[in-house]
Parts: structure tokens; C-alpha cells; sequence
């Protein structure tokens, strides 16, 4: 395919073109960036820090904290500066690197998630043999393959998009960059590239979902063997995990798992799972966890006496 290419850059039209409405979406995002940033790398130092956080599960966790700050990294922060400006755009190359940073650290989040729900199962299903299934290199090597999937998976949405020739228009009804829009604009018949996103990352989510909503339904059918404490334990972890599932799993399947045409809802449901369930995450994970809350304590209070001194 020979890539015709006026394009530039796009024009983005944001959230709203509202004045006075921009000066809330910039007040409210940046107020949620430091809140996912601060809260998500809160976490990475407490597991770092802590020697009673030192099961793979915290280990993931600091992971899945790190990605979660680098996703919301990718979009909210130009989201938070095109709320100061009157025309809203971004370069052909920034336009294509948003889209590898999103799918990359999306996609690593998917695989971490199914991971962590592998450790999970072992945990509560095979608790005998925990310590020398889930190894520390063990677990390196699914750390390995979470950054190698996201990677991978990146690369295969920005290989078939870069090659799209786009002749005009260059207007993009969206606060950020992303495949569908693209499609839109292109100029060539991309009923064919609809539906592969559809398979590529539409179905790699429904995938995912389905796979660890059937790993859990496992999970807890056999916590009914184990004590009331021990159940009760478990199904506390399990449930935080489900609701991330939940959060990042089900609007990417909305957005992706249908012909590439533009809906009024879709900026909302953008907004949820690129900056709101990033800062939440650390929220579902420290509320629910003691453990989790007693080190945070401990870590703040060493801080805290530290500076006294």
C-alpha cells in the first residue's frame, strides 16, 4: 500500500470547546493526575520498602501500580494541557506514539491482571506447593512476559495505522489519539481494519475478561474447603481483583469490540479507563488489604521520625 500523506497533524476537539467548562476539566484531571501518580507510586515504594510485603502477589502488585501511573501518564497530562488552549492538536509522530503508549501499557495491564489471578489460584488451590510454583524467577518470567506481550501487541496496532494514508479532513472528536478515530479519517475502505482491531484488541480484551472471570468462579468455588477466616481472607484479595477486572476490561471491550464508528459516549467511557480506573486501583487495593495499610502507616511514620531527626 503506498501511504499518501498530507496530514501533519490532527486536531483534536477534547472534551468540550466550552470555555468555562475547560477550566473545570483542567482542575478536575489535574487534581486526579497527582492523586493516580502519587497514590499508584505510593504503593511501588511501599512493596519495596516493606519486608512483609515481599510475597508475589505484593510483587505483582507494585507492577500493576507502576503501569497503572505510566498508562495514566500517557493521555491525561496533554488532556490537562489542551484544557488551556483554544485549538486543541497533536503531530502525526505524537499522535502515533500516544497510541503505542496506551495499547503498550494496556495491554501489559491485561496480561499482569491475568497473571495475578494465576497466583491466585495457586495460592488458594494449592497452597502446599505456593512457594516453588510462584519462584522469584518465576515470577521474573511472567514479569518478562507481561512487558513482552504489551510490546508485542503495540507494535501491531501501530504497524497497520502508520501505513494508512490520511488526505483530510484532520479533525478528530476526542480528547486523545486513538485506533477507531484514525480509521475514520483515513482515506481508503477500512471496513477491513475495523475489524481487525476488532480481533486484535477487542477481542484480546473480551479474551482476557472471560479467562479471569472462569479463573475466579474456580477460586471461589473451592475457598467452600477452606476455614471461615481463611475464606473470608481470600475472598477480600478476590474481590478487589474482580473489581479491577471489571473496571479496565469492560470499557475496552465497549470500545473495541464493535465497528469503528464514532459514539457520543465514547469520550466518557475514554475518560474511565484511561484516568479513572488507574486512580482507583491503588484505592480497591489498600482499602481492602491491612496488610497493605499497616505498611503505608509504617512507611510514613519512618518518614516521619526520619525528619524529625
Amino acid at each position: 500500500m503506498e501511504n499518501k500523506n498530507n496530514v501533519t497533524e490532527f486536531v483534536l476537539l477534547g472534551l468540550t470547546e466550552n470555555p468555562k467548562m475547560q477550566k473545570i476539566v483542567f482542575l478536575v484531571f489535574f487534581v486526579i493526575y497527582i492523586i493516580t501518580v502519587v497514590g499508584n507510586m505510593l504503593i511501588v515504594v511501599t512493596i519495596n520498602a516493606s519486608s512483609s510485603l515481599g510475597s508475589p502477589m505484593y510483587f505483582f502488585l507494585a507492577y500493576l501500580s507502576f503501569i497503572d501511573a505510566c498508562f495514566s501518564s500517557v493521555n491525561t497530562p496533554k488532556l490537562i494541557a489542551d484544557s488551556l488552549k483554544e485549538k486543541k492538536t497533536a503531530l502525526f509522530n505524537e499522535c502515533m506514539t500516544q497510541i503505542f503508549g496506551a495499547h503498550f501499557f494496556g495491554g501489559a495491564e491485561g496480561i499482569l491482571l491475568t497473571v495475578m489471578a494465576y497466583d491466585r489460584y495457586v495460592a488458594i488451590c494449592k497452597p502446599l506447593h505456593y512457594t516453588t510454583i510462584m519462584s522469584r524467577r518465576v515470577c521474573s518470567l511472567f514479569v518478562g512476559i507481561v512487558w513482552m506481550g504489551g510490546f508485542l501487541h503495540a507494535t501491531i496496532q501501530i504497524l497497520f495505522i502508520f501505513q494508512l494514508p490520511f488526505c483530510g479532513p484532520n479533525i478528530i472528536d476526542h480528547f486523545m489519539c486513538d485506533l477507531n478515530p484514525l480509521l475514520n479519517l483515513a482515506c481508503m475502505d477500512t471496513h477491513t481494519l475495523g475489524l481487525f482491531v476488532a480481533v486484535s484488541s477487542g477481542f484480546f480484551c473480551l479474551l482476557n475478561f472471560l479467562l479471569l472471570m472462569v479463573s475466579y468462579v474456580v477460586i471461589l468455588r473451592s475457598l467452600r474447603n477452606h476455614s471461615v477466616e481463611a475464606r473470608h481472607k481470600a475472598l477480600s484479595t478476590c474481590v478487589s481483583h474482580i473489581t479491577v477486572v471489571v473496571l479496565l476490561f469492560v470499557p475496552c471491550i465497549f470500545v473495541y469490540m464493535r465497528p469503528a464508528a464514532t459514539l457520543s459516549i465514547d469520550k466518557a467511557v475514554a475518560v474511565f479507563y484511561t484516568t479513572i480506573t488507574p486512580m482507583l486501583n491503588p484505592l480497591i487495593y489498600t482499602l481492602r488489604n491491612a496488610q497493605m495499610k499497616n505498611a503505608i502507616r509504617q512507611l510514613c511514620g519512618r518518614k516521619s521520625i526520619s525528619g524529625d531527626k
